[in-house]
């Protein structure tokens, strides 16, 4: 075990001595790929006068039906997080039917943390049951100015879920105590769910702790790709998507790429963001009647921008006008072709990363090549 200098109350043979890893090498675990192992794909790229500058690294992945169609950057393993959300609240979705919509919307949200969102957050429950949120204490995720915040748990991007999941608990029954915890009869219907659309011999390669307390369990992109085109194809089944639709500012808010999605989508489309770096699309398109799922997933995390030039890549070939993300500072931004299917790739070259206010900054408007002194040719 790595050894940690000073006195440990939990050193290597010490109780509680379990919980941390062994190496901060890290160690093989079979049947669990690591980042290492993956051979990630450029996605897009960042270029300065031509020069590649950053490059974003990914994969991505599109399904119809149960069929993957198109993977680039390799079949990762990582976890959905809240980009599962629509897929939780299924477990829910006869409990919460007779909710408002901005209610449903908020439920399967990763929200900003704007006063809308609060609102809509806490009136899911009885002021008397607020006490029953188990969100981590949080601020809002984006904040307007320098604004300044006491973390309470409502401002979590994740408390209209949880307040969701509370409300459809007492109407099935379900204890409330410990609804965030594998061993709650949630988790079990959960993954019952995600059978629907992966087989019913799926089982979780790995379930691990989200950042707002609920379980997460590990899909490959491929599995994510094949889970949104099941939400595309059982749209009409509940009312998920239609809240989704009609109040796409509550599931993200100001600026999002998913509520952006959302919105160009005009009732086709319904986008989900997740943590880390995972973006979700589930399409209602002609060209695919057993549904159309494409997610996205970035290498080093959530990374909005980067994103946005992907699924604005990707939207446009299948018919959808997404705008360009707010213009880079004096850089340029690239798409690889691999993102879209060989048959597209005609129609991705049509689409630029760039609008006609933003011209090319980064370079300087002479020969810059003349500024040179010629080489001596001395070595």
């Amino acid at each position: 075990m790595a050894r940690i200098e000073g006195p440990s109350a939990v050193a290597d043979q010490r109780p509680g001595s379990g919980v941390y890893p062994t190496s901060p090498l890290g160690r093989a675990e079979a049947g669990i790929p690591t980042g290492r192992d993956v051979e990630w794909e450029p996605l897009v790229d960042y270029r300065r006068a031509g020069v590649s500058e950053t490059t974003i690294h990914g994969a991505v992945a599109w399904a119809s039906g149960t069929k993957v169609m198109h993977s680039f950057g390799g079949n990762v393993l990582c976890y959905g997080r809240s980009m599962m959300k629509p897929f939780t609240l299924k477990v829910f979705a006869d409990e919460l039917a007779g909710c408002t919509t901005e209610q449903q919307a908020i439920a399967v949200a990763s929200h900003n943390g704007d006063t809308e969102h609060v609102r809509a957050a806490q009136s899911l429950l009885s002021e008397s049951e607020w006490g029953l949120v188990r969100t981590p204490l949080d601020v809002p995720l984006v904040q307007f100015g320098r604004q300044v915040r006491r973390p309470r748990r409502w401002y979590h991007t994740c408390s209209g879920e949880h307040a969701a999941i509370l409300r459809g608990c007492h109407a099935k029954g379900w204890p409330r105590v410990g609804y965030t915890l594998p061993t709650h009869p949630m988790f079990p219907a959960y993954i019952q769910q995600l059978r629907r659309f992966l087989g019913p011999s799926w089982t979780p390669a790995r379930v691990a702790r989200d950042g707002c307390g609920l379980p997460t369990v590990s899909n490959t992109v491929s599995e994510l790709a094949v889970l949104f085109s099941g939400l595309a194809r059982v749209r009409r089944e509940d009312w998920i998507w239609d809240a989704m639709v009609k109040h796409p500012d509550l599931v993200g808010g100001f600026n999002r790429l998913d509520s952006t999605i959302i919105k160009v989508g005009e009732g086709r489309v319904v986008a989900k963001e997740g943590a880390d770096g995972l973006l979700g699309m589930a399409i209602d398109h002609p060209d695919h009647p057993d549904g159309l799922g494409i997610v996205i997933k970035i290498a080093h995390g959530w990374n909005p921008q980067a994103t946005w030039y992907v699924a604005r890549a990707i939207l446009g070939v299948l018919g959808f006008d997404l705008r360009n993300p707010y213009p880079l500072h004096r850089q340029k931004a690239f798409i690889v072709p691999g993102v879209v299917p060989p048959e597209h790739l005609a129609r991705l070259e049509q689409i630029p990363t760039w609008d006609e206010w933003d011209p090319d900054r980064d370079q300087f408007l002479w020969d810059w090549q003349r500024c040179i002194p010629a080489p001596t040719g001395g070595q």
